[in-house]
């Protein structure tokens, strides 16, 4: 990676946000700790920095601050909301609480359309903010490039050292225009190029692929989703027969799940497949649970265990490869405050125990989830693999709120296949992240052939996202809401009533669980 941004992570649920934001500009980003020194970062080259946001004030005893050696690196910074007051404290300005607290959207007001950050983009353009803290006064050097309603220091300058600071956040999709000020940043201002591209991740990663496993073989958990799937492909079209996939069924998966990966990788790619049917043991574990992170852990020790037994079907191998992505592997701050520190486990990072003597090969660590969907297509998977939709790795458990029974699951199976059926048919299936069921553990009166019915709830929900770190619920056709509905209350026994879920994330997650 020639060119890249290092981004210093305070603490803020967008930092990852801001990484994909750069990402799209086809320059690669790498997320650091806030107190990675500046020696470690200078190594790096970067040819910028931004400081996240973050739930902290600069003020407090315990406040995440970085070492000030990194405003002497000569490199351009960018400081958002958190990052613009640091700025501030460090370069002589002054950060006070405001008098009230500006969250949601707010306007922009351009004063200075020569600077780069705002080249091509209007004087006026909304912008989303969630802030207590502000500047009160401006450091050295800096001067007020943009105002808001509640902000005479909206966005600031240091044209001469290349210093940017905004109390707004860019990154997310509430700031329409937020991508094209990260984009004049990183192109205008840092002066990179547009290389990052997935050709030139493939035959890099399939390079470093050959040259780490060398003549070893390699086990592959492959679940049928779009993360393993690809990564599959990538390791089958480096060493070929040297890898062997092993699916494991926990009997959490969707309708005829288990069916389609058997014949789409055993039959149709020839990859050596190795089969665990596990259902009874997953059910037999989760019986009587009904936390969430109980389930999600019950779960990813059961997968490890049953997983091990197909290794040792599978035979000898040096390697164990994983699809797992960078928002996987990014630690979040644990800094008080911050929502994005637990918002629920991950089972497939870090679990192996240690009597599992495998060496971890992970080659899609460094993108997102849409950067591997271009990397299918790059490797000439069909559309119904690279575009479906992505399923959570505990199964339909997070989509059922309560215990898992077998009874649910035939109900969830059943209203989650309609809502599949439904939303191919209209063409809404691809044109959305995710679309799917979940199974309330809530029972309300209904009339059904004129018979009082008492019967469960089922929400649908549909939300639109790039990469699953931001999501905005989909306005579905009404005709479309009415059928899927009609079918499920109809179809499936045991669901008298149907809620369409219109909850964004933040503040809501996409699944429920």
């Amino acid at each position: 990676m020639n060119e890249s941004i290092v981004i210093l992570d305070f603490g803020s649920q967008y930092t990852q946000v801001i990484a994909r934001r750069v990402r799209e500009c086809r320059v690669y980003s790498l997320i650091l700790p806030y107190h990675t020194p500046p020696a470690e970062i200078a190594r790096l080259k970067p040819k910028g920095i931004i400081l996240s946001g973050g739930p902290s004030s600069v003020y407090d005893d315990e406040a995440p601050l970085p070492d000030p050696g990194i405003f002497k690196l000569r490199v351009p910074i960018l400081g958002i909301c958190f990052g613009v007051q640091l700025l501030g404290h460090f370069l002589g300005g002054r950060v006070e609480r405001g008098l009230k607290r500006e969250y949601g959207k707010g306007t922009l007001q351009v004063q200075d359309p020569e600077c780069a950050l705002f080249n091509g983009l209007p004087a006026s353009m909304q912008v989303w903010n969630s802030h207590a803290d502000k500047l009160t006064r401006l450091p050295r050097g800096f001067r007020t490039v943009a105002v808001t309603e509640n902000s005479d220091f909206a966005a600031i300058e240091d044209r001469k050292r290349r210093f940017f600071g905004l109390q707004f956040h860019p990154e997310v999709a509430h700031t329409p225009q937020g991508r094209e000020v990260i984009a004049n940043f990183v192109h205008r201002v840092c002066g990179c190029g547009s290389e990052w591209t997935m050709r030139h991740f493939i035959s890099q990663a399939v390079e470093e692929i050959r040259g780490e496993v060398g003549d070893e073989r390699v086990i592959l958990g492959l679940s049928g989703g779009v993360d393993s799937s690809v990564v599959a492909a990538l390791i089958h079209q480096a060493i070929g027969d040297q890898l062997t996939c092993i699916f494991v069924n926990n009997g959490l998966l969707r309708a005829r799940e288990a069916e389609v990966v058997r014949r789409v990788f055993g039959q149709n790619f020839h990859i050596k497949l190795v089969y665990e049917d596990a259902t009874r043991l997953f059910l037999q574990r989760l019986k009587g649970v009904t936390d969430p992170e109980r389930k999600r852990k019950i779960i990813g020790r059961t997968f490890i265990q049953v997983f091990e037994a197909g290794t040792k079907r599978a035979g000898k191998a040096k390697f164990l490869a994983q699809g797992t992505l960078y928002p996987d592997v990014i630690e979040s701050v644990p800094i008080a405050g911050n929502p994005a520190a637990l918002i629920k486990s991950h089972h497939n990072v870090g679990g192996l125990p240690k009597r599992m003597k495998f060496v971890l090969l992970e080659p899609v660590k460094r993108l997102f989830k849409d950067e591997v969907r271009l990397v299918g297509r790059e490797l000439g998977l069909p559309d119904e693999i690279v575009y479906r939709q992505p399923f959570p790795g505990p199964g339909l458990a997070v989509r059922i709120l309560g215990e898992v029974t077998p009874r649910r699951l035939d109900i969830l199976r059943q209203a989650d296949a309609i809502v599949i059926e439904e939303m191919k048919a209209a063409d809404w299936y691809y044109r959305v992240w995710q679309s799917f069921a979940v199974l309330l553990p809530v029972r309300s009166v209904g009339v059904m052939g004129d018979e009082r019915t008492y019967d469960y709830t089922l929400a649908f929900r549909a939300v639109e996202s790039q990469d699953g770190m931001t999501a905005d619920w989909v306005r579905l056709p009404h005709d479309l809401l009415e059928k899927v509905a009609g079918r499920i209350v109809n179809e499936v026994k045991g669901v008298n009533r149907c809620v369409y879920d219109i909850t964004s994330k933040p503040p809501g997650t996409i699944e429920w669980e």
